[in-house]
């Protein structure tokens, strides 16, 4: 087949090593990251995946020093392989494929260059995205386009959800590149960036709602962010709610008076947002647990509660 040296992390990451060792790629080396300590990990680990192969897994804060450029470049590999490593590789590193440095990007390029592209994706109310597999270059997903694979989002899809499916994505479009990447080098067609955009990190305070913000709005928001990442919140008397995700009921507030608010019917809890239209919750964490209706009732009141930004 090939030898190459992979970046990888998350599931995607995760996937893609899993799917190139089953193909019988020669795999010297991994590098990934720790996980970072505030972070709720829903994807399998990388390390864990080569310590059971028997590769050896490596997490510098710096792969671009002079000591490990110096070793990938002693393995010689056809191919560099990055698979959502979170860091940049500088040109130096690139410089060591005998044929390739290719990355796979959660995204259909040149749409959502950058950081969080599912979430950006969600967070804008796109019905698609996908996987792109890509040359490396110095500018972040900009080189040219080998192959892609598209994934499409539900109304009420969350981040997890849409991961999950680009993960699945990823390693169905790497097995099928594999044989054109055993015949060497593969033709890119070159990414146009005038179609696309960059888009940069989120952060927890990210997720703050609006609530003079329409209800498809906040709904993409609360999917966009749904645990296990940081979360959609509010405060409401000192405690933080947090929503763990929403389903599009396309029906008017049950309380445009007072909107928004947040009430329970029954079993359930909904939203009624500043343009009148109610959202259905899939629940909510208080103060850190879980919380269903009768504990918002007992905690924050019987309702409906107003919500302000």
């Amino acid at each position: 087949m090939f030898r190459a040296v992979v970046f990888a992390y998350s599931e995607v990451g995760f996937r893609c090593l899993q799917t190139l060792l089953d193909a019988g790629v020669e795999v010297p080396l991994v590098f990934t990251h720790q996980d970072s300590p505030g972070e709720r990990p829903w994807f399998r680990s990388v390390a864990h995946l080569a310590a059971e192969r028997g590769i050896e897994a490596v997490t510098p804060a710096d792969p671009a020093a002079s000591d490990w450029i110096a070793r990938v470049a002693a393995l010689a590999p056809e191919y560099l392989l990055s698979f959502y490593y979170r860091l940049m590789l500088e040109r130096r590193l690139l410089a060591c494929a005998r044929w390739a440095a290719l990355n796979l990007h959660g995204s259909l390029l040149p749409k959502y260059r950058g950081r969080a592209p599912v979430n950006w994706a969600i967070l804008n109310g796109e019905t698609e995205t996908g996987v792109t597999l890509h040359y490396m270059v110095a500018k972040p997903d900009a080189g040219p386009i080998v192959a892609q694979e598209r994934v499409p989002i539900g109304r009420d899809d969350t981040a997890l959800t849409v991961s999950l499916a680009v993960a699945d994505a990823a390693a169905r479009l790497l097995e099928r590149a594999l044989p054109m990447l055993a015949a060497g080098p593969p033709t890119g067609r070159v990414m146009d960036l005038s179609q696309g955009s960059y888009y940069g990190g989120r952060r927890p305070e990210d997720g703050r709602i609006n609530w003079g913000e329409p209800a498809a709005r906040v709904h993409n928001l609360i999917r966009a962010v749904a645990p296990p990442f940081p979360g959609a919140f509010t405060e409401l008397g000192g405690r933080r709610v947090v929503f763990e995700g929403s389903r599009w009921v396309g029906e008017p507030a049950r309380h445009p008076e007072l909107a928004p608010c947040l009430y329970a019917e029954g079993d359930a809890l909904y939203l009624d947002c500043a343009d009148r239209v109610r959202l259905a919750l899939k629940g909510v964490e208080l103060d850190g647990g879980p919380a269903g209706a009768e504990t918002v009732r007992r905690v924050l009141g019987p309702g409906p509660i107003r919500l302000a930004s």
